[in-house]
């Protein structure tokens, strides 16, 4: 009977030992089609992989299955022995050994009595990880660089004593750069909430907190805009959640920015790579006035012209006051630039620049119309053009008919709101102030072209057609 037994048992192990290794974990689960990048030259804290795991005997067989059994109906009382077994016999038999062997060691470690056998149990965990990597650290789905993310994980969430977890957030840095966007979430997400927690207890952490969070928030804006990565909301949701904390930490300071990049940028001043990433740093920590980001920007340009730091010299140029340069530079962002949205807001630049600086309301139009072409609902066009339409009355000598000017920039204001609801209160109160200019009912009453609900054309350099109210 007994024979017969072990058979039963032999012959279920088989099939559950072919179909595991096919089979991962509710938390090792990754796409099918992601590709994956193994830490090729292994450090000090990395274990060495070997080719060949030893051949797994019965009696480990035995034991992969019935750990497996009890861990799979979270029975970790009872996985812990045959699990212990097989771990110390054949840690090379299986990969269930490792993703069951970390709910085994969490449920472990929730059960330590004292300080002691905490540690102990901690340790153990952590070794885990070490023997996951140097029997299985060449799985082609999940690699060293994926292990040491959960290892980094549960270092953080277990250890005792250790503020600053710079191991784990060494771990961290290496799985994020190892995995790029199949990194796991969390991973992610830790790894700059420890270079934060690094920063603010020694500042000279600065400038790598910095290069972290331009790593971390261009893989997020990656994930997040991947149609096909079915996590992308939630990468948007970590992303956001990453650029709030940044903004709080205060390393998003323009004068600590300039404190860390002003002698670098002529050491880098050939560098295209470096000098393109301070320039987009400056621009979305809005420090785009800065002497240091201009520097990088008229390096970058040298080099090899881009929609940033064609942008960057505009802003320079206009700084200092030369608006046709200004211009002409933003005239280059747009043709460098990609993005629709980003070649809307440099044309609109050009539009205030006409407006303001040179009092030229027919070239401002032209370059607002340019901008609603490749952002139909960029409102603060329509309102820039609806608030030159207004100030132009002296196109008729006429002092009724001047005010037909207001009805085609209410008409402006009104189209501003329905594109743009985020301008309404802005766009309201203009209506409110010009609508109280229109021409009177005596006023058309001595006009015979002005008939209320007709259509006029408002002449000069406006040229538009409006309704007479």
């Amino acid at each position: 009977m007994k024979t017969r037994n072990l058979i039963v048992i032999l012959l279920s192990l088989v099939m559950f030992t072919n179909c595991y290794a096919q089979k991962p974990g509710k938390k090792d689960k990754k796409s099918k089609n992601a590709e994956t990048e193994v830490v090729a030259t292994p450090e000090n804290d990395v274990p060495e992989t070997v080719d060949e795991a030893p051949v797994a005997t019965e009696e480990c067989l035995i034991n992969i299955s019935l750990f497996n059994e009890s861990a799979k109906n979270k029975q970790y009382a009872d996985a812990l022995g045959p699990w212990t077994k097989a771990y110390e016999q054949c840690p090379g038999a299986n990969r269930a050994i490792y993703s069951r062997g970390r709910e085994i060691l969490h449920w472990e470690i929730s059960q330590a009595k004292d300080d002691a056998t905490y540690q102990k149990v901690f340790d153990k965990l952590m070794g885990m990880y070490d023997n996951r990597i140097k029997y299985f650290g060449k799985d082609e789905r999940y690699p060293t660089a994926w292990i040491l993310g959960l290892k980094g994980m549960d270092y953080i969430n277990f250890v005792k004593n250790d503020p600053l977890k710079k191991k784990a957030y060494a771990w961290l840095e290496k799985s994020v750069d190892g995995m790029g966007e199949n990194s796991e979430l969390e991973v992610i997400r830790l790894f700059i909430v420890t270079s934060n927690e690094i920063y603010k207890a020694e500042p000279a952490h600065a400038e790598k907190y910095i290069n972290d969070y331009v790593k971390v928030n261009s893989l997020l804006d990656k994930m997040a805009n991947n149609t096909e990565n079915k996590n992308a909301a939630i990468a948007a949701q970590v992303r956001d959640g990453v650029d709030a904390l940044f903004v709080q930490s205060g390393a998003a300071n323009c004068e600590t920015l300039d404190g860390i990049y002003k002698d670098k940028i002529a050491q880098n001043s050939t560098n295209e790579a470096y000098l393109n990433n301070v320039i987009s740093f400056y621009k979305r920590i809005r420090c785009t006035t800065s002497d240091v980001y201009f520097q990088a920007a008229v390096a970058a340009h040298k080099i090899k012209p881009t929609a940033e730091s064609a942008n960057a010299l505009a802003e320079m140029s206009y700084k200092a006051g030369e608006h046709s340069k200004a211009i002409a530079y933003y005239d280059e962002a747009t043709k460098l630039a990609t993005e629709k949205m980003d070649k809307a807001d440099y044309q609109y630049k050009i539009a205030q620049i006409y407006y303001t600086e040179m009092n030229n309301y027919p070239r401002s139009r032209e370059y607002a119309r340019n901008s609603l072409e490749f952002n139909p609902n960029n409102g603060s066009a329509y309102l820039l053009i609806g608030i030159m339409y207004a100030k132009s009355r002296s196109i008729y000598d006429d002092p009724v008919l001047s005010k037909t000017v207001y009805w085609v920039a209410v008409d402006k204001f009104v189209r501003a709101k329905q594109v743009d609801p985020s301008i309404a209160d802005e766009a309201n109160k203009l209506i409110n102030t010009y609508s109280g200019h229109f021409p009177t009912k005596d006023d058309m009453f001595f006009q015979p072209q002005l008939k209320a609900g007709s259509t006029f054309f408002v002449g000069g350099w406006i040229g538009e057609s409006t309704t007479c109210r």
